[in-house]
């Protein structure tokens, strides 16, 4: 059963997706709050697998709520999707950054929530497609001219080539394809390097991809 915190300062959306995620069978809604520090009381009251968490809310906003979740070692299985009305690129990147695994706009299609809940809730991340090449490119463009390559110290050459292709948006399945490798393989491998790096999530991974030169913006950005 996956256990789901809903934080928003709108009652009317809060019982809402309460109960869009209630009526699946292995989701529990466990807690819901309207305020930053609000959400941190539930969330180390009930431990959630997921926290659906708006921006903009009053007594420290869902950024502020963010950082402090994944910041908190007792909170490490505790993931964070970011709801909200604005689809801005400071927001977007603030949450990443914060820790958030995950970016959806409030009006993503119901079936699209539920999906989230589910994916992150395995260990993955999800981004809109278009909130990811954004938030690539604003990587990208802060990126100094020299890549930093220290961080990728502790990898070996196999795990760098899987990092490289985690930063392109690759699957699982998919590095296994282009590597010629089982997807067990593949996500051994990619469950190394999170632990090597000390990442939470693969969004983390795909910003250190870049961060390190392994990847060019024009390898997500097709047509561009």
């Amino acid at each position: 059963m996956i256990r789901v915190v809903v934080a928003d300062d709108q009652q009317l959306i809060r019982a809402g997706f309460a109960a869009l995620l209630g009526a699946e069978n292995d989701i529990d809604v466990v807690g819901a709050a309207g305020s930053g520090e609000e959400v941190l009381r539930v969330v180390r009251a009930t431990r959630p697998d997921v926290v659906l968490m708006d921006i903009r809310m009053p007594d420290g906003d869902g950024l502020w709520a963010t950082e402090q979740i994944s910041a908190d070692p007792v909170l490490a299985a505790t993931r964070v999707v970011v709801v909200t009305t604005f689809e801005l690129d400071e927001y977007v990147e603030r949450a990443i950054r914060a820790g958030a695994s995950g970016f959806l706009v409030k009006d993503t299609e119901p079936v699209e929530l539920i999906r989230a809940v589910r994916v992150v809730a395995g260990g993955d991340a999800l981004l809109s497609p278009g909130v990811t090449k954004r938030l690539l490119e604003r990587v990208a463009a802060g990126r100094p001219g020299s890549a930093d390559t220290r961080m990728l110290g502790p990898l070996t050459a196999r795990e760098r080539e899987v990092l490289a292709l985690v930063g392109e948006g690759l699957t699982n399945e998919e590095i296994a394809r282009r590597l010629v490798l089982s997807p067990l393989t593949a996500k051994t491998h990619v469950s190394r390097i999170l632990t090597k790096l000390a990442a939470r999530d693969r969004v983390q991974l795909v910003i250190v991809a870049y961060e390190a030169g392994l990847v060019a913006p024009r390898h997500v950005l097709p047509g561009e």
